[in-house]
C-alpha cells in the first residue's frame, strides 16, 4: 500500500506529536472551567449517567464511562445490550462534534422526553443536539469536514476526539482529588476478568 523509509517516518512522527500536543494546549486555553464544573454538578445529582458518541468519539466516551464507574458512579454506555432505559433523574452525556449525528440526536431526544438531563459535548452551539441539550460543553475544535486546517492540521475530528478524552479525564481527576478516595479504593472497581 505505502512504502516509506524509516528515517522519513521518524522525522514526520517527530514533527506530528508536538503539533498535536500544541493544538490540544491551545484548545485547553479556550475551554470554560465553569462549563465543565456545571457538568460535574449535574453528574453529582444524577441517579445514573449514560454516555453516547459515534465512531472514535464513542470510544472516548466509553473511556470516560469506565473512569466514572471507577469513582462509583452508576454509568452506562448507550446502545450496549445491558444498558437499561434512561429515566427522569438520569443524565445523558452526548458527544458529537457536529451535533448532527442522527443516532446521537435521537438518543438525546429520547432522554429529554423521559425527563433526563442532556449535556451536549460539541464543537458548536448551533446544532440539533445543542437545541435539545440542557447544557452545552463547548469544545472549540475542528469538525470532521473542516478541511481547510484553520483550527487543526489533524485529519477529520481528531482534535475533538482527543479533547473529549482529555476533558473527561480532567473531570475524573478533579472529582477524584476532591473525593479524597485513595487509588487503592478506586482500583477495587477495576475489571478483574480481563
Amino acid at each position: 500500500m505505502f512504502e516509506f523509509e524509516k528515517e522519513t517516518v521518524a522525522t514526520r512522527v517527530s514533527a506530528a506529536l508536538p503539533m498535536i500536543l500544541e493544538e490540544n494546549r491551545r484548545l485547553e486555553e479556550q475551554l470554560s472551567a465553569d462549563e465543565i464544573a456545571a457538568v460535574v454538578l449535574l453528574m453529582q445529582q444524577a441517579n445514573s449517567i449514560f454516555v453516547i458518541g459515534a465512531g472514535r468519539t464513542g470510544l472516548m466516551m466509553k473511556a470516560a464511562a469506565m473512569r466514572l464507574m471507577h469513582l462509583g458512579f452508576t454509568v452506562y454506555v448507550a446502545g450496549e445490550t445491558t444498558t437499561p432505559a434512561i429515566q427522569k433523574g438520569d443524565l445523558l452525556l452526548a458527544a458529537s462534534g457536529s451535533g448532527t449525528t442522527s443516532s446521537i440526536v435521537k438518543a438525546a431526544e429520547k432522554a429529554q422526553a423521559t425527563g433526563a438531563q442532556v449535556v451536549a459535548i460539541s464543537t458548536t452551539t448551533q446544532s440539533p443536539l445543542a437545541a435539545i441539550a440542557d447544557t452545552i460543553l463547548l469544545i472549540p475544535a475542528a469538525q470532521k469536514q473542516d478541511f481547510n486546517g484553520t483550527i487543526s492540521q489533524q485529519y477529520a475530528g481528531s482534535l475533538f476526539e482527543q479533547s473529549v478524552l482529555l476533558v473527561t479525564d480532567a473531570i475524573f481527576q478533579s472529582i477524584w482529588t476532591l473525593s479524597n478516595l485513595p487509588a487503592e479504593e478506586i482500583w477495587k472497581q477495576h475489571a478483574n476478568m480481563e
